[in-house]
């Protein structure tokens, strides 16, 4: 790992967009769903913070926390066991100023104490929505060099399907894309209506501490919840915000469908590469035997995990932990999440199965492309 002090601290937002994947949250959040045949969400923000030598990060949680607490323990595979600093996980009534939240103000809000006694000079803000190797030096560089009040990072690309239809079925922000002149951000769209490739927000910000704390104490106090809303919007002609462009690869995850797509790409070696090439991403560690290919197995272009069995015939698939495949069964275009057990004869095709899912013998089920059939954990088709 990455040892450089990047003097700044990390914050995140893990059930950020959970309304979006509402079969994948009932009994997680956002940053646990499962990715790429071993990893969660959250791995490639905090491992991205890590590399960049970002040492000391909190973790804000709504609801749904348990099996994110679980995967993530102590933080020892990402080297945040430390006597000061490390990972800080903050669950509502952890203390009696913090509260079930509802916008980044109300979350900061509840932990400006904390704030207050930390030394780093600034404050890097993230959600889990998002797998990507991102360079945070490289954006906290960006921000001092160029003087801003607050850098927000962005990507250039088209708004992803999923929040442009969520939007007209309800009026929460889902989305932020940016109109910028000379790298600063002169208006900022809320759920804009334009199509075509855009300045789109990837909800990351860097912001010096003492100001964030300003910030945050004045919109709080005052009853606003958001911070893009409620803090920068009113505020562009005073605060000098600088957008910082993104090039590298994004993966996002915003439906039960740009879950199973973003997955699939996984099965593309150039996409592992662009997601996994520059920087190590950490996870939790299990030890397991490594995937067997029982003889008579057929196998094309899958991703598995360890302890997977295979008997049968797996082809464009990702397959978790402890994936088994009975001999005579078929797995095609599918995503199998941990202890998924398919037994004999049972023809899979465009499903995503949840995890300890049993398909029993001999059971045909078909989804497609545009609509990937999901089953939830620990049921028994």
């Amino acid at each position: 790992m990455v040892n450089s002090n990047a003097n700044a601290l990390g914050i995140i937002f893990p059930n950020s967009y959970d309304t979006l994947v509402p079969e994948l949250v009932t009994e997680r959040l956002m940053a646990s769903i499962p990715f790429a045949s071993r990893y969660r969400l959250i791995d490639f923000m905090l491992s991205s913070m890590v590399n960049c030598g970002i040492d000391n990060i909190s973790i804000l949680v709504r609801k749904n926390y348990h099996s994110l607490m679980d995967h993530l323990g102590a933080g020892r595979e990402w080297d945040l066991v430390r006597k000061k600093g490390g990972l800080n996980i903050v669950p509502p009534f952890a203390e009696k100023d913090v509260k079930v939240y509802n916008g980044r103000v109300d979350a900061l809000a509840s932990i400006l104490s904390f704030l207050r006694e930390q030394k780093e000079k600034y404050v890097v803000l993230a959600d889990t929505n998002l797998a990507v190797n991102f360079d945070f030096n490289a954006l906290i560089a960006a921000h001092v060099e160029s003087g801003a009040d607050v850098t927000v990072a962005y990507k250039e690309e088209p708004i992803p399907e999923a929040p442009l239809k969520a939007r007209k079925e309800n009026n929460v922000n889902l989305y932020y894309t940016l109109d910028l002149e000379d790298g600063r951000v002169k208006k900022i769209r809320i759920n804009s209506k334009k199509t075509g490739v855009q300045n789109v927000s990837m909800n990351i910000y860097v912001v010096d501490r003492e100001r964030l704390i300003d910030m945050v104490g004045v919109a709080f106090s005052n009853g606003y919840p958001y911070f893009e809303r409620d803090i920068l919007v009113p505020q562009l002609d005073k605060l000098n915000v600088r957008g910082f462009r993104f090039d590298g690869y994004v993966a996002h995850i915003d439906s039960i469908k740009s879950y199973f797509d973003e997955n699939m790409k996984m099965l593309d070696d150039a996409n592992v590469d662009a997601l996994f090439g520059a920087n190590p991403v950490y996870t939790k560690i299990r030890d397991d035997n490594p995937t067997r290919y029982i003889p008579g197995a057929k196998v094309t272009n899958i991703m598995a995990a360890d302890g997977c069995v295979i008997e049968g015939e797996v082809e464009d698939s990702i397959l978790f932990r402890g994936v088994k495949i009975a001999k005579g069964a078929k797995v095609k275009n599918c995503v199998l999440m941990q202890g998924t057990v398919v037994e004999a004869g049972a023809d899979m095709e465009y499903i995503i199965t949840d995890k300890n899912v049993t398909i029993t013998a001999d059971k045909e089920l078909k989804g497609s492309d545009s609509f990937p059939f999901y089953i939830s954990k620990y049921k028994t088709v």
